[in-house]
């Protein structure tokens, strides 16, 4: 029987020639990365002690992403006990504020830190963002991110694989965010699962496309998620990193705990509805016409250059109604000048939207857009629970980027228009 793509991974990161699903094995890490919010644990979680070495300091990176600029003199302490770690060890790769940072899933896109057929490790919950890429990665708590970056090991139980091929083509209108929610809906959570995805209907789909579903696979509780490598990744991480590396396949005899076929051109806008992502999703009709006082596209899963487009180009020549704030958070500095050199900026702001620099920001209701007793949010983000992004008794829909730039014109949640672009994230 052959292996999926995490059993080969972990197989050779582990240094067995075979692994199998409820094995627990020991890994050597490629990558680790560090947040702003990791040193708050290294600050206060090590009982007085202090690190004395690392691994390999070219195998970490160190990305200031949740309070950026420090909205608050506990998150500045973060930042300059990261800075005194950077300096420590020598750490390369390090984002700090200003004209480099940006949300830590999105620059590890950018830069292509995540390689095809490597092992990652991150301290957020949406690292199986980098599974785009080909790669294994996992997110894990402070404790085993100290444990990573000072041995360069960890180690999991090899996970059972779902395998989804995607066939077709997405309609306009329609979005990965769309195909998220679908399978949210349709097949709930997946505890203690891989997500592999594949088949013909990737061709079609842009990185930034499969960096939000595999980004968004945290909310089905998937240890991993991964898809399968082909020549517009390869060219992808060429073109950002020069270091070499081995793509992964699946084997054609790969056992899988169960393998589904998702046809793209048969999904429909969905939202997911307040307070819980999986099991929760409906078609946009369904809630049509709710008011809203805040509409938000941003986040790891959709801070890309095709979501802000999107979002310009569906307000553009246009105004937002009074009483509703439309923000939008770029996913890093680099796209944030992007989006600049297009004229997605000018079209937004001139719209009446916010463009806040690169942050989690309002995702996660830090700063930059957290939300007041009983208001109502539509969000292009990764979470719509109970208090996320700010009150309480706020309500928090999710949905695509084009279905939030066309709630926010609306004053109400709407189905998007034509404008949208069926290939975008």
């Amino acid at each position: 029987m052959g292996s999926t793509i995490l059993e080969k991974i972990l197989g050779r990161a582990s240094g067995s020639a075979t692994v199998s699903p409820g094995e627990i094995i020991i890994v050597d890490i490629d990558c680790t990365i560090l947040l702003d919010v990791s040193f708050h644990f290294i600050q206060h979680g090590l009982g007085g002690r202090e690190i004395l070495r690392v691994a390999d300091p070219k195998k970490i990176a160190v990305i200031f992403d949740h309070g950026v600029p420090a909205p608050d003199a506990s998150t500045a302490a973060m930042h300059i006990a990261g800075r005194e770690f950077v300096k420590r060890f020598g750490i390369e790769h390090f984002h700090d504020v200003g004209y480099d940072h940006g949300i830590s899933h999105v620059v590890v896109a950018d830069k292509a830190y995540a390689l095809p057929g490597s092992v990652l490790l991150g301290g957020d919950s949406h690292t199986c963002s980098a599974g785009a890429f080909n790669c294994a990665a996992r997110a894990v708590s402070s404790p085993d991110i100290l444990h990573a970056m000072t041995t360069g090991k960890t180690w999991f139980r090899v996970s059972e694989t779902v395998r989804y091929d995607l066939e077709g083509t997405l309609r306009p209108g329609v979005s990965m965010k769309d195909v998220f929610l679908h399978i949210a809906g349709t097949f709930g959570h997946h505890v203690n699962q891989c997500l592999e995805f594949g088949g013909p209907g990737i061709a079609a789909l842009s990185i930034n496309a499969r960096r939000t579903l595999t980004t968004m696979c945290a909310e089905l509780s998937a240890d991993f998620a991964i898809f399968e490598a082909d020549q517009r990744l390869l060219d992808y991480v060429h073109q950002r990193n020069a270091a070499p590396f081995t793509p992964v396949q699946p084997d054609p005899n790969a056992h899988y705990e169960d393998r589904r076929t998702l046809h793209l051109d048969r999904i429909e806008p969905l939202v997911g509805l307040p307070d819980a992502v999986v099991n929760n999703s409906a078609p946009v009709t369904q809630v049509a016409g709710t008011p809203i006082h805040q509409a938000f596209v941003g986040s790891c899963a959709n801070g890309t250059l095709d979501d802000l487009k999107i979002a310009a180009n569906a307000v553009a020549g246009k105004r937002i109604p009074a009483g509703v704030r439309f923000i939008v958070t770029p996913g890093s500095q680099e796209i944030w000048r992007q989006a600049m050199a297009e004229g997605y900026v000018q079209k937004l702001v001139e719209a009446g939207a916010v463009v806040t620099n690169a942050t989690c920001g309002a995702c996660f209701g830090g700063h930059m857009g957290v939300l007041g007793p009983g208001e109502t949010c539509i969000t292009a983000s990764t979470r719509n629970f109970k208090g996320r992004m700010g009150h309480p008794s706020a309500r928090i829909y999710m949905a695509s980027p084009a279905t939030v730039a066309a709630s926010a014109l609306a004053g109400r949640i709407a189905l998007p228009d034509a404008f949208t672009n069926g290939g975008a994230s």
